[in-house]
């Protein structure tokens, strides 16, 4: 879909913060805090949006930690910044620290939150006429993630009147998965064909999403699907495909809408030293700890 309006979206997933002080914390916090610093020359953003799993332990102490610094990065450029669960957040945290998840530059809330879903945590908002939609694909104790048929009847009631710049869906659970995985379609989300229904034919330009700690691209209804790469770690898919090896190197995306090429991604990187050291290896099926010879 080209559009003569154009946007930069800078995307940004799985910063998985902690409370101060419990497991990783001072690692994903670096991570974060090292990511953003690389961003700083970046021009032309329009908004940042966060697609799920800020609080590694759901804690709403780790939520605040992930706000405090993409909040300022935000504030600093004068832009909204916008945020969606994930299966590792918990939605009164999340609720109790960004309300909608759709935030001002200043950090008030301008969300509108989707109608009769419950304690779901799906809303709107609007950038300079670009609608962005962001979905609760969170499933309470499950790594798998699913959009809930109250949510998909909110979102077929936006996409019936379209926007004036197009639409974004942000999500964390990819409707996408690389088939040669043996880990990501278990993990993905699990009614992607309903969501795919509800898109149909709408003005939705691209499908942001993260949780699979990697960047992939895809199609869902004739729309571009796009995993962003995680903040705390990087899957690498050069390991056996039983095998998950998480190593460090935060990344990022930028999103550019409009123009004739419109939509574009592109990934940055962060300038780590120790980029491509293993964090962990195990097997992608049992979670158990593997011998590290690969």
């Amino acid at each position: 879909m080209t559009d003569t309006k154009r946007h930069r979206i800078l995307h940004l997933s799985d910063p998985h913060l902690t409370r101060p002080g419990a497991g990783a914390d001072a690692a994903a916090a670096a991570a974060l805090e090292r990511m953003l610093h690389d961003l700083r020359f970046v021009p032309g953003i329009d908004a940042v949006v966060v697609s799920g799993d800020l609080a590694d332990d759901g804690s709403a102490e780790g939520c605040a930690a992930v706000l405090r610094q993409i909040g300022s990065f935000a504030r600093e450029r004068g832009i909204p910044h916008i945020y969606c669960t994930g299966n590792h957040d918990s939605r009164d945290a999340f609720a109790a620290v960004l309300g909608t998840g759709h935030l001002g530059p200043g950090g008030d809330d301008v969300g509108r939150p989707a109608d009769d879903v419950g304690d779901e945590r799906a809303a709107v908002s609007e950038v300079n006429g670009l609608r962005v939609i962001t979905l609760d694909s969170l499933v309470p104790g499950a790594v798998h993630g699913a959009v809930s048929d109250a949510q998909l009847v909110w979102l077929r009631s936006l996409l019936s009147r379209p926007a004036a710049a197009g639409s974004l869906v942000v999500l964390h659970h990819p409707p996408i998965a690389l088939a040669s995985s043996e880990l990501m379609p278990t993990v993905n989300l699990r009614n992607a064909g309903r969501l795919a229904e509800a898109l149909a034919g709408s003005d939705v330009h691209a499908v942001l999403c993260g949780h699979f700690h990697l960047q992939l691209s895809g199609m869902l209804s004739g729309i571009p699907v796009w995993v962003a790469p995680a903040v705390v770690t990087r899957i690498d898919l050069t390991a056996p495909a039983r095998l998950e090896r998480a190593v460090r190197g935060a990344g990022a995306t930028v999103v550019d809408l409009g123009g004739p090429f419109s939509p574009m991604f592109h990934t940055l990187q962060a300038r780590d030293p120790g980029a491509g050291t293993q964090v962990y290896l195990v097997d992608a099926m049992s979670g158990d700890d593997v011998a590290r010879e690969f």
